[in-house]
């Protein structure tokens, strides 16, 4: 009993030792893992600290775009056209915590070390700074009812504010002096924009010595930055200025009228975009991709951490159709030819000229070109560029439309080819008498013979077909009034009174009179009674040129991907084939036998243009003008006065055409005595320039030609 009472004994002895023992090595582990908590939290403490700390504080994640270089523009044979030119610049970036005062100790410190422009800086500017910079004499502005009536919130800040603007005598204001304008210009710049987002201080004129002092201050210079900016650069000056068209100032910024637009397109507010013709109607294309960087901000606004998202990209560039060495000669022929025709009495309101230059086959403008001719302040001529009005302003055209009569006439079955009519003086009642120009003998003729010697009577017969009308001499002449709907229904086919088209906004459609009479129905068939556009008649006669197809007419020819290195062009991203806008509805017979026409016009025995292209070496084919118009340009108190307007439309070479044109000279002279054929001596020397540019690129040397002396010419109709 008692051997067993002992061995009870000697065994809970044994479990008690066991138990202490797995308890101190349960302990230990214990502290083991305490021991590595603490070392843990006392690297992230003592290493991390600062760094979680920030990262617990972060409260928002800011996106900033940075502006990119617009795309370039180039020539069909690639010179560039519009380039972007590098400038200095001075930025500010302000933070979300940035106070008012902050920012003028900044404005004063800077304006020691640049020259600000004070231009532009407004009353209102001037009273902001000055609450800003007078704080206790700015409350003294407001009566202590009125802070009553604050503290009760019977008003409110922007209510306050109201009152002190108000209160700010002119001579508060004229306390600011010169030098401190200066500062007031500056900080408006710096207040101008959203918080992380830098704004430019002044980006015109930055000297190096500016650039240099700034880059040396930027320490006591918070938010303020020197960085390259960029200008657009005209390497060819004024030439095709008005339809390159222009882009808003970092000043503008956005235009107020379509402001939420560009804001809906990722735009900030002092962005530069394209405000007219090619540089906004291609602003998609040319605005560059933006750099986009987040801000990592601290619960104080402070920047903890900047990342870039995606590197910027200059805006895709622009290939023309333009050929702007060919741009630039015929632009000086026009100068030149408007000189000439000014010395000459009876051209006072003579003040403009137009060419439009294409190929008839893809509708490619090679040339658009439009001069005024004016005065200086100083009485000293100078020309301004006006290649817009080729699409914005129309003229009666004359004669040269008469191959779109004979077409109408063949395809309304009045006339056939080979038809002879007898021109002779029409002597209708009610209406002047009708006849042709003075250079046609009265006679039989059929239509190569009318359109070579330009006859009048025979448009004008023609046109009284169409109106299901008979001539009979010193009687009325009754016409059914569709016919000026049927007419005009031709013309259009060919682009006269109707859009071409082309990729440029702001184009007209010229007027359409608004009678019925048979005399005007007459008119029309002759061109002197609807107006068109330079534009529309280098479409019509590129129709006429390509055997039928009216093909909307273009100035870009490529969008391209931008490159970086010099001389290399990117590829290829789209681009613009030839677009037929419609057949004209008509046998192909018919326009082969006025281009015949046209071709003797320029080279039959009577043909009114025989004189100046005869001799020309590229063959070519055309229709001249002559409308009798009345003024209605910018000198009101000679409006309504009755004028000659010279037009010529053309081809060349007759059997291949590769280049057609318009010359459009409105308003050229008041009396018939003063006749000089400046329509046709712009068009030989056009044409000479387009096939001497092709030559000397093709094999180096200028082929021969006649010069063309600018003698007086048989008057042409």
């Amino acid at each position: 009993m008692k051997q067993i009472q002992h061995a009870q004994k000697a065994k809970k002895k044994k479990k008690r030792m066991q138990v202490p023992f797995r308890l101190n090595v349960l302990f230990f582990i214990v502290f083991l893992l305490f021991s590595a908590l603490i070392l843990r939290l006392g690297v992230i403490q003592i290493v991390y600290g600062e760094q979680y700390r920030k990262e617990v504080e972060r409260t928002e994640n800011v996106t900033v775009n940075t502006p990119a270089p617009r795309g370039k523009i180039y020539d069909r044979n690639y010179q560039v056209v519009v380039d972007n030119e590098p400038l200095h610049a001075i930025t500010y970036t302000r933070t979300q915590t940035t106070k008012p005062s902050e920012m003028i100790e900044v404005a004063k410190k800077l304006a020691m070390y640049i020259e600000k422009p004070t231009d532009r800086v407004t009353e209102r500017d001037i009273k902001d700074y000055w609450i800003l910079t007078n704080e206790e004499k700015a409350k003294e502005k407001i009566t202590e009812k009125e802070w009553k009536q604050f503290r009760a919130k019977k008003l409110k800040d922007k209510d306050i504010y109201r009152l002190q603007l108000e209160r700010i005598t002119e001579e508060d204001v004229k306390a600011i002096k010169e030098k401190e304008l200066e500062v007031v210009a500056i900080f408006r710049e710096m207040n101008s924009g959203y918080a992380l987002t830098p704004q430019m201080i002044k980006n015109e004129g930055v000297t190096n010595e500016e650039y240099a002092v700034v880059s040396e201050h930027l320490e006591e210079l918070p938010g303020v930055d020197v960085t390259t900016d960029w200008d657009r650069h005209y390497a060819f000056g004024d030439t095709f200025r008005t339809v390159l068209g222009n882009i808003t100032s970092s000043e503008e910024g956005l235009p107020r009228e379509k402001l939420d637009y560009y804001l809906a397109r990722d735009y900030s507010r002092n962005d530069r975009v394209g405000k007219s013709y090619i540089e906004a109607q291609y602003e998609d294309v040319l605005r560059g991709q933006k750099a986009k960087i987040k801000n990592v901000t601290d619960k104080a606004g402070n920047i903890i951490e900047t990342i870039e998202i995606s590197q910027g990209q200059r805006g895709k560039d622009i290939v023309l159709t333009i050929d702007m060495e060919l741009q630039k000669r015929v632009e000086q022929i026009i100068e030149e030819e408007l000189t000439t025709m000014k010395r000459r009495a009876g051209t006072e309101l003579l003040d403009r000229a137009f060419v439009v230059m294409m190929d008839p086959n893809t509708g490619e403008i090679l040339s658009l070109a439009g001069k005024l001719y004016t005065r200086d302040e100083n009485g000293k001529v100078v020309f301004k560029d006006y290649a817009l009005g080729t699409i914005t302003s129309a003229y009666a055209m004359g004669s040269a439309v008469k191959g779109a009569t004979v077409l109408t006439g063949f395809q309304t079955g009045v006339i056939q080819p080979g038809t002879v009519l007898v021109d002779e003086p029409l002597y209708i009642k009610g209406t002047p008498t009708k006849k042709s120009h003075s250079g046609i003998r009265p006679g039989p003729m059929n239509d190569l013979k009318a359109l070579e010697m330009s006859s009048n009577v025979y448009m004008f017969k023609t046109a009284i077909a169409i109106a299901g009308s008979t001539y009979r001499p010193h009687q009325a002449l009754p016409i059914k009034k569709e016919a000026f709907s049927i007419m005009r229904r031709y013309f259009n086919q060919f682009g006269l009174g109707v859009r071409t088209g082309i990729d440029l906004p702001g184009e007209i459609i010229g007027w359409p009179g608004q009678s019925t009479l048979p005399g005007h129905l007459l008119d029309l068939a002759i061109g002197q009674f609807d107006v068109y556009t330079p534009i529309q008649m280098a479409q019509y006669v590129s129709t006429i040129a390509n055997g039928g197809y009216r093909i909307q007419p273009h100035v870009v020819k490529e969008i391209r991907e931008p490159i970086s290195e010099k001389n290399e062009m990117g590829n290829v991203i789209y681009s613009f084939e030839p677009k037929v806008l419609n057949r004209v509805d008509m046998k192909t017979e018919y326009i082969e036998r006025v281009r015949e026409g046209f071709y003797r016009v320029m080279h039959g025995s009577n043909g009114t243009a025989r004189a100046f292209f005869a001799n020309a070496p590229y063959d070519p084919a055309g229709k001249t003008g002559t409308a009798q118009a009345f003024y209605d340009g910018p000198i009101k108190s000679r409006r309504m006065t009755p004028t000659y307007n010279l037009t010529l439309v053309g081809f060349a070479p007759y059997n291949n055409p590769e280049v057609a044109f318009a010359v459009v000279v409105p308003w050229v002279y008041q009396n018939p005595r003063n006749h000089y054929p400046i329509n046709n001596y712009i068009g030989r020397k056009i044409l000479d320039a387009y096939f001497e540019l092709k030559t000397k690129r093709q094999f180096g040397e200028q082929p021969p030609t006649e010069p063309l002396n600018n003698e007086e010419q048989t008057m042409e109709r």
